[in-house]
């Protein structure tokens, strides 16, 4: 806060422990956003020297930063100060003494919401108070990269040196520390593609080539994200960055559909690790590739995804205040874990675990919030949706129908509260709304539209083998359980059963000895809670003669405990999938990226995206 402000509220701001308090939060904030940026930075060095697994678990570990120093600044405070010394006076000049803290700060956005963070954890819901905290930006981020040392983006011109020169240049003024295989070949096949996007028409004397300046590192690949301007017009464009057999480089290829750019940036995906001084400065670049995707989920794609969350909740509330319809059950078959509701004109659903389950689910509460942690900290390859989890949600009573409530007040009690006009949720998923699988492939079935119902199956089979190449087995495998996106791309989003391709046992059953055996109604032989029969998936799988055979046309192998054994063992041995967000018929040469051809000989799917 500076001499003038203070001058200004010589009442407000007379606290000594409310000026302290705000330094220690900050505090807390920048501890966090360094070892954050620490960890992005290291994922460069990982990429160099292909350090697969050690880039995953900083990956995962990246992801539980923002609690643990959440946690640690609580407890600063609260061995440092009794509660009666954080009264409501203090907590509000609290606020004023960091938003003068925040000014010329470079993640001002970021610290908002990490105060916000802190305050929760420190007043509980029923004494919170709005004035304590951001319910809205203080600081604005506007001018925020025009004041760097670092530029978030470098600036190139071809007209002055051509674009296979400046292509090159940008390039290699990453400094990876690892050879090329043959760059000017790479260079030669981007500048090919890139002349495609800007067509025919003349380029302009002052065209510009901006590229963001720091490398995306995700799964196996490095990505260099830019876009180029000629005259009034934007071309955004993607150039992923691979290791071929020898552990060499190389341009895979360049993504300047806007389709395949926004795919790339997926809610399906695992968080990029990129680092960013000014991470407002990185969104507002990003936003010019997609403007269609909202600032929340480009926050959460590049890992930052507690200001995602914040950012979300608030399009939530002006969505609610400029919308009337009800909250409703979502469609599809009821869950026996699960409540699942919407708002038709919001594109999310809204989980509820309910407080006990029937059989023949043996589960808990917190094993199913276990589940969704674990999808949260994993590789979702393009195959799981991410989950928004969220504490003490409050929605406008009048907005739920009597039925929805009396259902979630009837098995989900704890966690259900009428408050006045309000119903407060205490814990709750949200996710991105998707058709179910079921109902999308009996509607193709009805409408007798066998190319959809193919689609369909073939989708569901590849969602399959994705997850199981990121060891990830389903669990439940009814098509109730995936859902359809708006682009046709099939996704698992039922986590409750899901479990490590590793930790399953995957067996054929054995030949029954006799005619008793082969009558009984139960097993004759030992069943372990992580055995596996994929047998079984038919008779639950393939009732409709249609969806049989197209399912045994493309996807037969899934029925058989060899192709689970064969897959399993490929992870024991250390080996970590390719993972191409992007489909393979647009790849500079498929031959040429050596890590891909070992699923050749084991018919193992390359994981690609097709749409998404």
């Amino acid at each position: 806060m500076t001499q003038t402000m203070r001058a200004t509220f010589p009442k407000l701001l007379s606290s000594q422990i409310a000026f302290d308090t705000a330094r220690t939060i900050l505090d807390g904030f920048d501890k966090h956003y360094r070892l954050f940026r620490e960890a992005s930075q290291q994922a460069k060095v990982y990429f160099e020297k292909s350090d697969w697994k050690t880039a995953q678990i900083a990956a995962r570990e990246r992801i539980d930063f923002y609690d643990q120093r959440v946690r640690e600044c609580v407890a600063m405070l609260e061995d440092e100060y009794l509660s009666e010394e954080l009264s409501d006076e203090v907590w509000r000049e609290v606020k004023l003494h960091y938003i003068g803290l925040l000014i010329a700060h470079k993640q001002p956005e970021l610290a908002e919401i990490f105060f916000n963070s802190v305050c929760c954890k420190i007043l509980n819901r029923a004494y919170f108070h709005n004035d304590f905290i951001f319910v809205r930006p203080a600081v604005s981020t506007a001018y925020l990269a025009t004041d760097e040392v670092a530029p978030t983006f470098r600036v190139y011109y071809p007209a002055k040196d051509g674009l296979r020169y400046t292509l090159k240049r940008i390039v290699t003024n990453f400094q990876l520390a690892c050879p090329f295989a043959d760059i000017d070949r790479d260079v030669a096949l981007v500048d090919t593609r890139l002349r495609q996007m800007f067509g025919a028409d003349e380029i302009e004397p002052n065209h510009q080539i901006q590229v963001l300046a720091s490398l995306f590192y995700r799964n196996k690949g490095a990505y260099i994200v830019g876009k180029g301007i000629n005259g009034h017009r934007e071309f955004p464009f993607v150039v992923p960055i691979l290791h071929n057999r020898k552990g060499e480089l190389v341009l895979d290829t360049v993504l300047f559909d806007a389709h395949y750019i926004t795919v790339l940036f997926s809610f399906t995906r695992a968080y990029f690790m990129v680092d960013m001084e000014v991470p407002s400065a990185y969104v507002e670049f990003l936003a010019s590739l997609m403007p269609s995707k909202p600032a929340s989920e480009i926050y959460t794609t590049i890992g930052l995804q507690k200001i995602g969350k914040a950012l979300f909740y608030r399009d939530f509330l002006r969505h609610l205040s400029h919308s009337s319809d009800h909250i409703e059950s979502a469609p599809g078959i009821r869950g026996l874990v699960m409540v699942v509701f919407a708002l038709p004109s919001f594109p999310y659903v809204f989980k509820v675990i309910k407080d006990y389950f029937p059989a023949p689910k043996e589960t808990t509460r917190a094993l199913v919030q276990e589940k969704y942690l674990l999808v949260k900290h994993h590789d979702r390859v393009g195959r799981m949706a991410d989950t928004l989890e969220y504490s003490d949600v409050a929605f406008p009573r009048a907005r739920f129908s009597d039925e929805l409530l009396a259902e979630l007040k009837k098995v989900a009690p704890s966690i259900v509260e009428e408050d006045g006009d309000e119903v407060v949720i205490r814990h709750l998923y949200i996710e991105r709304r998707m058709t179910p699988l079921n109902i999308w492939l009996m509607d193709a079935d009805k409408n007798g539209d066998e190319r959809k119902l193919e689609h369909g199956i073939i989708e569901y089979g590849n969602a399959i083998k994705e997850l199981v190449g990121a060891n990830i087995f389903p669990g439940d495998m009814l098509y109730k359980n995936f859902g359809v996106t708006r682009t046709d791309r099939v996704v698992f989003y039922d986590y409750d059963e899901i479990e490590y391709i590793v930790d399953c046992q995957f067996r054929a059953i054995p030949q029954p000895r006799n005619e008793e055996d082969e009558m009984a109604s139960e097993p004759w032989y030992p069943v372990a809670k992580n055995d596996v029969f994929p047998e079984q998936f038919a008779p639950f799988l393939l009732g409709n003669p249609k969806v049989r055979k197209y399912f045994l046309k493309h996807h037969a192998d899934l029925l058989t405990a060899e192709y689970w054994q064969a897959r399993k063992q490929r992870i024991l041995d250390g080996y970590v999938e390719d993972v191409f967000p992007y489909p393979q018929t647009i790849r500079f040469s498929y031959s040429s990226t050596a890590q891909t051809n070992a699923h050749s000989s084991l018919q193992f799917p390359t994981l690609s995206a097709q749409a998404e």
